[in-house]
């Protein structure tokens, strides 16, 4: 045993490490598609930039950026999902889960694909999200001032 180690064993006996949890979803209340809409933008405009060029090494970073862009929506439309919807909105939607998890299936999609067709679908299902938070309050109950319509 070298000096650090019988040092960082002794420090353990007399005041031993202490488990820390901490996850950071402060539930704030403040869910909004909106999120997941920018980031889906990013991806669909990258992907038409992506087709419009023939440099290589732009073409590679926007895969790497919409990549990134992509998974940054699926994380907003899960969080939507698992911490804003209840489960008394599936009586008024329900359609409610299918909608979401093919959200977050397109998500993938849109990072397996360089065509905007792919973003437009992504767009496409956050609209329809968009619609059952408008109408299940989300704007009067989870925004400051509101959102801009």
């Amino acid at each position: 045993m070298n000096i650090s180690t019988t040092l960082l064993a002794l420090l353990d006996r007399v005041a031993a490490p202490t488990t820390v949890h901490a996850h950071c979803d402060i539930p704030c209340g403040i869910y909004d598609p909106e999120q997941a809409r920018i980031e889906a933008e990013s991806c669909y405009k990258i992907a038409e930039k992506f087709q419009d060029s023939d440099d290589e090494l732009f073409r590679q970073r926007c895969v790497i950026v919409k990549e990134e862009r992509a998974e940054l929506a699926k994380h907003h439309i899960s969080v939507l999902y698992s911490d804003r919807f209840k489960p008394d909105f599936l009586d008024q939607f329900p359609n409610l889960q299918d909608t979401f998890w093919r959200a977050l299936k397109q998500c993938s999609e849109v990072k397996r694909s360089n065509d905007p067709a792919e973003g437009q679908k992504l767009l496409d299902l956050i609209d329809e999200i968009d619609d059952m938070w408008k109408k299940t309050g989300g704007l009067e109950e989870t925004r400051v001032n509101g959102r801009p319509s």
